[in-house]
């Protein structure tokens, strides 16, 4: 750590304490905004984090939705994000008015919304699901239903296969995960023929056709630690090698591709955490009466 990554970070940790926030970071931020966090990981873990504690502020260094999902969860918390402008190109590809219009052409269908999306959108839904509990989520639901899965067309598509149902598939994705090649996955496999190859469900069914394991930022954090390998091809949002080798030290680990890389996640950056806390911006606010609609979704889930 250098001398200025060092003197932002002592900031953001006093300016938290003065605000008694707790810092929330996703697995693909900066290492060092992850190393500067109170707690790293899932978007919908950390917000479950934050509920526990006795902070009065959360600063959510992600993208929107996930500021929105611990809005949600926090409702007496003020929360905050360094960068307003760190959407989700997924959780855009699909709005309440479309969402209507497919439910419209389905009625009676089941909407099952992956947390990846806006909260606008889990109003408009049944139940939320992560890339970690899809699967349940969907064996939850009655056989003499028609499900609507919004907005990954990729973790759909990977629920549909394990589940055996058929669902409908909005046809969203993660520009990212979709980076992710099975050409480079062959490759690297060729190099490294003792690693062990574990994918997120955001990955292309090609993708996931040619990995050991198939699981969610936790899942690989899990698999990667349990696993006796020692080498590990890991097909996801690069940020996660930041903390796989930091809590494995003795095993290596091969991203896939450097453009598996989200622009809009890395626009959280140290200084612009400091300015936040300062200045107690930006505030992330949903409607309330969006906000109870989608509440609900995300407890259906979690009832589960």
């Amino acid at each position: 750590m250098d001398g200025t990554t060092r003197r932002l970070t002592e900031r953001v940790r006093e300016l938290a304490r003065e605000r008694n926030a707790v810092i929330l970071a996703h697995n693909y931020q900066l290492g060092e905004v992850q190393d500067a966090a109170d707690f790293v990981g899932d978007s919908l873990d950390l917000a479950q984090q934050a509920a526990k504690t006795d902070a009065d502020a959360i600063l959510f260094c992600g993208v929107h939705f996930m500021a929105e999902t611990a809005a949600l969860l926090c409702p007496e918390m003020t929360v905050l994000m360094p960068d307003a402008n760190a959407g989700c190109p997924m959780a855009n590809m699909i709005s309440a008015r479309q969402l209507e219009s497919v439910k419209a052409e389905h009625p009676g269908a089941i909407v099952v919304c992956y947390v990846n999306s806006t909260a606008e959108v889990k109003a408009h839904s049944d139940i939320c699901c992560t890339s970690a509990n899809s699967v349940r989520v969907v064996e939850s639901i009655p056989a003499d239903k028609e499900i609507i899965f919004v907005p990954d067309r990729y973790l759909g598509d990977y629920t549909a296969r394990q589940t055996g149902r058929e669902l409908i598939l909005w046809q969203g994705y993660c520009p990212t995960h979709h980076r992710i090649l099975p050409e480079a996955v062959q490759r690297l496999q060729a190099e490294h023929p003792a690693a062990k190859t574990v994918v997120h469900p955001e990955c292309t069914a090609e993708t996931i056709s040619l990995a050991d394991a198939v699981a969610s930022t936790s899942g690989i954090l899990r698999y990667c630690h349990e696993s006796e390998a020692e080498q590990f091809i890991v097909g996801t949002e690069i940020g996660l090698l930041h903390r796989l080798r930091k809590e494995n030290p003795g095993k290596a680990f091969y991203g896939i591709t450097r453009l598996a890389d989200c622009p809009n996640m890395k626009l959280n950056t140290l200084e612009k955490m400091v300015w936040s806390l300062e200045d107690m911006a930006t505030v992330v606010r949903v409607p309330e009466g969006i906000a109870a609609a989608a509440r609900a979704t995300i407890e259906r889930m979690l009832a589960l």
